[in-house]
């Protein structure tokens, strides 16, 4: 009341004035403009409230006119009632001027240069412009479906399906300007390509189809008997019951790769390996189309990724770096067949008969082991110089363009390809296009976002491997995840992803704002429940974040890695659903785009990393009381394992309890979250000898999986150790030094999720 009385007395003070000047937001072409209007207090003006001044008289000062001693009844009301006016006008633009601003908060307004997120889910963290209009979070999503629905997703698979791509090919080099050019029509901050020259292995065969060879399969000339081998993992071949040494290997398709069925074979002494579709492994549903019994299935053998003669180093120049082998690449060789050719050959085998799981219906009688008869292999190789192009597009942030979301999709393929990338190419350029009409509508995320067509991927992911190898410096420290869409549809039955523990609560959200293309009514995450509960179970393990992105039936697309993989065939094996499908993963990527390019907190659970932490730390348990036995401990790693946990926890109380408006503090949180993936790479091995250098996903004598191989030698004998390693105990110094560099791996991920050195509380 005392405030408005101020008012009201320096109101007093104030000359009448005929008209005044303001300024408003215009909506249209000239949105964040301000515009001059002269307003000249006529009756109805809405835009803002403003005093007329009345005339109030006092008592006159001595030798004035005299006054007039009797006042007419209205004029002294008038005078009596003069400051209750006033309070009153006073009160009517402040209740004016409220209502106002709580209007304008709960509207809409255009897009300006920046965008207000308000989330509709409580864990989402909006970033504010207080220069431009509110955009809610439906109506973000809402923007982001409509440009998305306005594409022609269908016509790009078909047609990316017709072109050749096969990398280093003149049709691939007409697509790559091709892609680039549309890229460059879209309203996007930078376009550009990158060009690395990889080692490139083709091969000669006298077989059905001589485009059929394993890329990177080694130069031989091998004779053996042959032995039926099921899928070739380790297991397998420990349970054959027929020596490997000195034969080729029949192998089936499926299960695991290529390579590390050929690296099995390699382990256990075989001379060759052989690999073809068993029919028994895809579906047989009738309406559905099968693999050609001719038909073998490509697919490379080198056991890493990227160019294998520069391991661990860029191949942006080819004479840069002199061709050093990788020690991924096998020393057998190694060939695909057909059905056909596997049957005549599973017809001439002996021994004895194979389990009944390993059993196929090429025959109308079992299959054996062997050995059968005496074959010979040839595989003659020759390696070139091969250009591969990525293809670059970028929106840049507005407050963290230094830190990258990135979405990529392989863009060659040998053969038609429709599902192995025209999907994922098609569903990439309709992000692309979208994105951009979002921005020419106002939209600019917080952080860049980055769209990559890959090349060489059917060599290795030769594009993306080389790309990352030349900038590993400055991506681990800006790469904030990677979305990838290769194989994105490979049926519909049922959602897959591999994914970073970081990422699966983000991906759950998602799939909760996407209708299912099979069943009206529910979401993706309602149907994924159903039919694959545990659709998060396979861990992807990169140096940030990372997932992919599949829809898939319950058997194997058949057509994948060969000539048959036609728009066509993806088309009928979906019985006319890949379009809906198609979109709905368009959809889901789009928006996790969004989530992470705009939150202002970033949006990855870092806390499920510590039950990630505890379950696998927790395998090493049953070893303890072997270990003590010899006078050793497990107790340094498991210390680590504690403050890793402490570290997350503290870190989840921070920002909890943090001014969440406060930049600094939240791109300080921003660092941490976004690289935690990054510390559980082994900081102590080279990325040239040990690519897949994470502690509990990756490969070689630093991971957590390698000392459990090790220290399960504490407990067997030479009937049942693998022939690999039969030829070694367990090692007291090797244990130290695996120990070591697991212990200081974790310890190293506590101390950094802990933040400044300064808030670490360890004693080592």
């Amino acid at each position: 009341m005392e405030r408005l009385w101020g008012l009201f007395q320096r109101a007093q003070q104030l000359s009448p004035r005929s008209s005044q000047t303001v300024y408003q937001r215009v909506e249209g072409p000239r949105k964040g403009h301000l515009e001059e209007e002269e307003e000249d207090g006529e009756e109805g003006a809405e835009t803002l409230a403003h005093f007329c001044p009345m005339e109030l008289r006092g008592p006159e000062p001595l030798g004035s006119r005299p006054r007039q001693p009797n006042l007419i009844p209205w004029a002294a009301a008038g005078r009596r009632a003069a400051p209750y006016l006033v309070l009153t006008a006073l009160l009517i633009f402040t209740g004016a001027f409220l209502l106002g601003y709580v209007a304008f908060r709960g509207s809409c307004q255009a897009c300006g240069d920046s965008v207000l997120v308000v989330s509709e889910d409580v864990n989402y963290e909006p970033d504010l412009d207080f220069h431009q209009g509110t955009l809610y979070w439906s109506d973000l999503q809402a923007m982001f479906l409509q440009f998305l629905g306005e594409g022609r997703l269908e016509d790009t698979i078909r047609q990316t399906s017709l072109r050749e791509r096969v990398a280093g090919s003149a049709g691939m080099a007409a697509l790559t300007q091709d892609i680039r050019a549309a890229l460059s029509r879209q309203k996007l901050d930078h376009v550009w390509t990158d060009t690395h020259y990889a080692g490139k292995v083709g091969e000669q065969l006298p077989l059905e189809d001589p485009d059929v060879y394993c890329p990177y399969s080694a130069i031989g000339n091998v004779t053996g008997e042959l032995v039926y081998a099921h899928y070739g993992r380790p297991e397998d071949l420990q349970d054959l019951g027929v020596d490997p040494v000195g034969r080729l290997l029949l192998v089936r398709v499926g299960v695991i790769s290529f390579a590390q069925k050929v690296t099995n074979a390699q382990d256990f002494g075989a001379q060759g390996v052989l690999i073809y579709p068993e029919p028994a492994d895809f579906s047989q549903d009738p309406p559905k189309p099968s693999l050609s019994s001719q038909q073998a299935v490509y697919g490379h053998v080198h056991l890493g990724t990227g160019d294998p003669y520069t391991p661990g180093f860029p191949s942006f120049n080819q004479t840069q770096f002199p061709p050093v082998a990788s020690s991924g690449l096998p020393s057998i060789p190694a060939q695909p067949i057909s059905a056909d050719i596997a049957s005549r050959l599973l017809r001439k085998l002996k021994g004895p008969v194979a389990p009944q799981e390993w059993q196929g219906s090429l025959l109308g009688s079992p299959y054996h082991l062997g050995p059968g008869p005496r074959l010979r292999l040839v595989v003659n190789n020759h390696r070139t110089s091969t250009p591969i192009n990525n293809i670059f597009g970028c929106i840049e942030g507005r407050s963290e363009p230094d830190h990258y979301v990135v979405i990529g999709a392989q863009r060659d393929a040998w053969g038609p390809g429709a599902a192995k990338s025209a999907v994922g190419t098609a569903i990439l350029l309709e992000l692309v296009r979208t994105f951009s009409s979002m921005v020419s509508n106002g939209f600019r995320p917080r952080r860049s976002l980055l769209f990559i067509s890959w090349d060489g991927g059917d060599f290795g992911s030769v594009g993306s491997t080389e790309w990352l190898e030349g900038y590993l410096s400055v991506l681990h420290l800006k790469a904030v995840v990677y979305v990838s869409l290769d194989n994105a549809v490979l049926g519909d039955d049922k959602f897959h992803a591999k994914t970073s523990p970081l990422l699966t609560s983000l991906i759950e959200s998602v799939l909760k704002q996407v209708d299912s293309p099979n069943h009206s009514g529910q979401t993706l995450y309602e149907q994924v429940v159903v039919t694959n509960p545990s659709w998060d179970a396979e861990v992807l393990s990169a140096s940030a974040p990372a997932s992919t992105l599949s829809w898939q039936d319950d058997q194997a697309y058949p057509f994948l890695h060969t000539k048959e993989d036609t728009y066509e065939n993806l088309h009928k094996v979906l019985q006319g659903r890949l379009p809906a499908v198609a979109q709905a993963v368009a959809q889901l990527a789009g928006q996790l785009l969004i989530r992470l390019s705009h939150d202002r907190l970033l949006p990855l659970d870092f806390g499920r990393y510590g039950d990630v932490v505890l379950r696998h730390i927790g395998n090493l348990n049953e070893f303890s009381g072997d270990l003590k036995a010899r006078g050793l401990t497990l107790q340094w790693v498991y210390s680590a394992r504690g403050d890793y946990i402490r570290a997350a926890e503290k870190l989840r109380q921070e920002i909890y309890s943090s001014e969440e408006r406060d930049e600094r503090l939240t791109r300080m949180y921003n660092v941490r979250i976004m690289r935690v993936e990054f510390y559980f790479l082994s900081q102590y091995v080279s990325p040239a000898d040990s690519p897949f250098r994470h502690i509990f996903m990756g490969r070689g004598d630093h991971t957590l999986g390698a000392l459990l191989d090790h220290l399960r030698l504490l407990r067997s004998n030479s009937s049942g150790t693998p022939r690999a390693t039969s030829s070694t105990g367990f090692q007291e110094s090797r244990f130290r030094r695996q120990l070591a560099l697991l212990t200081w791996t974790l310890q190293g991920a506590a101390n950094a999720l802990s933040g400044d050195v300064w808030n670490i509380d360890n004693n080592f």
